[in-house]
């Protein structure tokens, strides 16, 4: 029994670390009123997924622009609405670009999400008003972000966790 002592003490001893860090780390989930966006590629090919980037892209500086100065889910969902035809174009255009002809599809209505945990952000399972871009088939992975409130104005490959943790903080408590 000599010997089992010093396996008791660590065992303690990181069982009673792992409790103290978990009282200090609150949970930071997104509100179920977001605004979400996808992006489904048509497969899962490297071509497709390139695709899918390039889609991303344009329409992340496009939807930058009109979604600018948006206080809510509501008026972001109208600004979405009016300019889905704009929306339509900007993919079109991304499209004919690179001639891609596997057709595609936009649409502004309620989705599934499965849960997620990004940067120790939860981002809960349900139906969320999104905006889906669907390439092709849409039976490739996929891209999201919350577009409401305005999470995909963050790169967060350039953040470390803490900030993205923060910024995400912040977002909650302007908008909610």
């Amino acid at each position: 029994m000599i010997f089992l002592k010093p396996i008791y003490i660590v065992i303690l001893v990181g069982l009673a670390y792992l409790y103290i860090g978990n009282i200090n780390k609150k949970e930071i989930v997104i509100p179920d009123n977001s605004m979400r966006f996808r992006i489904v590629a048509n497969s899962d090919s490297k071509y497709d997924q390139n695709i899918k980037l390039k889609v991303k892209s344009n329409l992340e500086n496009s939807l930058g622009q009109i979604l600018q100065d948006t206080e809510s889910v509501s008026e972001t969902e109208q600004i979405l609405e009016n300019n889905i035809e704009y929306l339509n174009n900007v993919v079109e255009e991304t499209l004919v670009k690179e001639k891609y002809i596997k057709g595609f599809k936009v649409e502004l209505g309620y989705n599934y999400f499965p849960e997620k945990e990004y940067y120790c952000v939860k981002y809960r399972e349900g139906n969320y008003k999104s905006l889906v871009v669907t390439l092709g088939d849409g039976a490739g992975k996929n891209w999201w972000c919350v577009l409401f409130p305005p999470l995909c104005l963050i790169e967060a490959e350039e953040q470390t966790e803490y900030e993205y943790q923060f910024f995400v903080k912040e977002m909650i408590k302007k908008y909610f």
